[in-house]
Parts: structure tokens; C-alpha cells; sequence
């Protein structure tokens, strides 16, 4: 049986960018994050079969071409820096602009119902023992009772910096990261080698 890594790359992201904004710093940008490293040092001797990121699908936007050409570009280049690292990447959902003008926010709609289907499907078709459940998302917690009722291990990755106290309590063991080690892997591995 396998071990497997359920990232939820906004949700993630907005955390380590916490992390950086709470330093004073400015966070790196997504495609030289070491996220590779970030994981192997949090949950050092653990192994590892398989790590999925999802996002929501980006979509061009004319009411605000600018922005959202800059998002598709900003996705498609963490994608390729995720992909060479190692990670598969699941386009799952969608991000939807809301509001108008210079107001407009875009949201992710759809991400936690493919990874709460994922996580079941794991436990149902017996692909994994353990799901590393990296997302602060109260949502999937039907999920995480579901999988557990199956046998299937689950484990909170979370954040020092404001955790879940729900999905803490529900998967029954919780790692944190802290704000130090979210700093550490600022720089790619490739960025790394080169300095």
C-alpha cells in the first residue's frame, strides 16, 4: 500500500505567503518556491508514492484581460516548475472572476469536492494506506471520516501560522510547519545550485 500527498495549491500557497508577509519579506515567486525540498524536510522519513497539487482551471477573462492573461501565465509556469520537481498536477474545478473593474477577485470553486473524490476513490480501489492531507479546507472533512472509516490513515499538513483545529481533530494526527521552514525553501532548487 502507497502513501499518498493531496496538495490544495491555492490554499497552500496562501499559507506559505502568510508565512513571508508576517517576516516583513517578500515571498519568492511560485515557480522557484522549493516546495520539493520544503516537503522531504517536514516529512522527513516518511516515503512518499505519489504528490498531487490541484488547482482550479484559469480561464481568459476580457472584462479584465490584464489580470487574467497574468494568472494563466503565473499557473502555467508554477505547473512546469511542479511537473520537473517531481509532482503530478490535477486542473480540477475552476477560477472565476467576481466583481467588477478593478475590484474584480478571482476565486477557485471546485478543488476540494476532486480531492474529497480522490480521496475516496484511494480508499475504496485499496491505492493507498495513508493520505498527507496538505489543505486547511474544513470542507473535506466528510471525506477524511469516510476514508478512515476504510482503514485508510489520514494526516493533517498544516501550518504553524493558524491551523485547522477541525481537520486536526478529525485525521487524528496533525504536522505543522513552521514559519522558519516555509522561509528556508524560498529559493528553487535550481535557483540553489546556480547561486
Amino acid at each position: 500500500m502507497a502513501t499518498h500527498l493531496l496538495v490544495d495549491g491555492e490554499n497552500f500557497k496562501a499559507k506559505i505567503k502568510a508565512a513571508f508577509r508576517l517576516a516583513g519579506t517578500d515571498r519568492p515567486a511560485w515557480h522557484h518556491y522549493d516546495f520539493a525540498g520544503l516537503f522531504a524536510h517536514v516529512l522527513k522519513g516518511t516515503d512518499i508514492d505519489r504528490t498531487r497539487f490541484y488547482f482550479g482551471k484559469l480561464r481568459f477573462d476580457p472584462d479584465s484581460a490584464q489580470k487574467s492573461t497574468q494568472l494563466i501565465d503565473e499557473q502555467r509556469l508554477l505547473k512546469t516548475h511542479l511537473e520537473a520537481s517531481g509532482f503530478e498536477v490535477v486542473l480540477a474545478g475552476q477560477v472565476r472572476g467576481q466583481g467588477e473593474g478593478r475590484r474584480k477577485v478571482f476565486k477557485e470553486k471546485g478543488v476540494d469536492v476532486r480531492i474529497a473524490v480522490d480521496m475516496v476513490a484511494g480508499a475504496c480501489d485499496g491505492q493507498a494506506s495513508e493520505l498527507i492531507l496538505a489543505s486547511s479546507d474544513s470542507d473535506l472533512q466528510p471525506a477524511i471520516r469516510e476514508v478512515t472509516k476504510r482503514w485508510v490513515r489520514c494526516v493533517y499538513l498544516g501550518f504553524e501560522l493558524n491551523p485547522n483545529k477541525g481537520l486536526t481533530y478529525t485525521t487524528g494526527r496533525a504536522i505543522l510547519i513552521r514559519n522558519a521552514e516555509v522561509l528556508q525553501f524560498g529559493r528553487s532548487a535550481e535557483e540553489k545550485q546556480a547561486a
